[in-house]
């Protein structure tokens, strides 16, 4: 573990490899799962306020979860988190040629939100634990669906802090990456010695 500016990082996160692979993984990311995607407590307003920029991209199931069950919930853990189609697939996902994807991110695309997606899907496979002092905690969180994109990183050489550079500045600001592209640095020559 290493610490910068107040958040403990796994060295996992600079010394793993991942890159998504979404051809061979399909999405499983949306579907698979024991809860929905954990949301930020500012998240959930945004996900009422914008609904009707990206319903249309939405599964018919998808709708009828939000409309049973809201725009999120809390799960078993007491975490908000999206809401999901009978346990499983995320309410905001959508689908194109075999694979599953996020509806609220295709509506991004087209420049119908300024909402991109949950940061938790955003980051992913990092996840940010937040600790009772205020601080945080990234971690590399490894699952079997994700096996095509640890496969392509290494195959690439691509650490997960490379492939996940766009995210980690929108949560955490470009010095805070800059800092994690020196620690990599600093790693990689006493690795060296």
């Amino acid at each position: 573990m290493i610490e910068i500016d107040g958040k403990i990082i796994s060295l996992d996160i600079i010394r793993s490899h991942f890159m998504c692979d979404v051809g061979k993984c399909r999405g499983m990311c949306c579907v698979e799962g024991n809860s929905g995607a954990p949301l930020e407590e500012e998240e959930t307003a945004v996900l009422e306020r914008e609904f009707a920029a990206y319903r249309d991209y939405m599964t018919p199931e998808g709708l009828e979860a939000i409309g049973k069950e809201g725009h999120y919930v809390t799960d078993s853990d007491g975490d908000l988190t999206t809401t999901l189609v009978d346990g499983l697939e995320c309410a905001y996902s959508t689908r194109e040629g075999g694979v599953t994807m996020c509806a609220i991110e295709k509506a991004w695309k087209e420049g119908r939100t300024a909402f991109r997606k949950p940061i938790s899907c955003h980051l992913y496979p990092i996840r940010v634990d937040r600790f009772s002092d205020g601080s945080y905690g990234l971690n590399y969180h490894r699952w079997n669906v994700c096996s095509p994109a640890v496969t392509l990183g290494r195959a690439t050489g691509t650490p997960v802090y490379k492939a996940l550079r766009e995210p980690i500045v929108r949560r955490f600001g470009a010095e805070f990456y800059t800092a994690l592209e020196e620690a990599d640095r600093l790693l990689r020559e006493e690795t060296a010695e």
